[in-house]
């Protein structure tokens, strides 16, 4: 099936399967590694994306039945300036192996934006193997500080 996906501010046509993830489309397809294939069934986090702003695991949603704008870790950035959240997360060390540093900062993205009270409930879903969780909390807290309407 032919589908249509807005990623990052731009325009994307391709053909897929049915079945094909929003994950596989992005890896594969489209050529934007930012989210990671951890698990593959929605219990680490690696892939997590926006779509429509609200974070979900790209490894669980179908790519056909995306229809609003979705972003990656890529989408963030503007040109060479880091968003806040993965500047904070340079700053406070919130990363180490690096694989599941995507899907952290666009969780993290979504709770400063949402604004939730408790962060570590929040991001429950997104699971680091390097046990970096004080500097993530940390990484979030700092943005909050720096300007509470990022």
């Amino acid at each position: 099936m032919d589908i249509s996906l807005q990623i990052n501010g731009k325009s994307e046509r391709l053909s897929v399967e049915p079945g094909v993830t929003l994950l596989d489309a992005l890896r594969e397809r489209l050529d934007v590694t930012g989210p990671k294939k951890g698990c593959d069934r929605g219990q680490c986090g690696a892939c997590t994306v926006h779509v429509g702003g609200r974070p979900v695991l790209a490894c669980l949603t179908l790519a056909a039945t995306v229809r609003e704008p979705v972003t990656t870790v890529e989408g963030l950035a503007s040109g060479d300036d880091l968003h806040p959240v993965q500047q904070a997360f340079v700053d406070q060390d919130a990363l180490q192996c690096g694989f599941c540093t995507s899907g952290q900062i666009m969780s993290a993205v979504a709770a400063v934006e949402q604004d939730v009270p408790d962060v570590r409930e929040f991001m429950s879903g997104n699971l680091c193997r390097c046990s970096a969780y004080p500097n993530i909390v940390a990484a979030v807290d700092q943005v909050r500080g720096a300007d509470a309407s990022v």
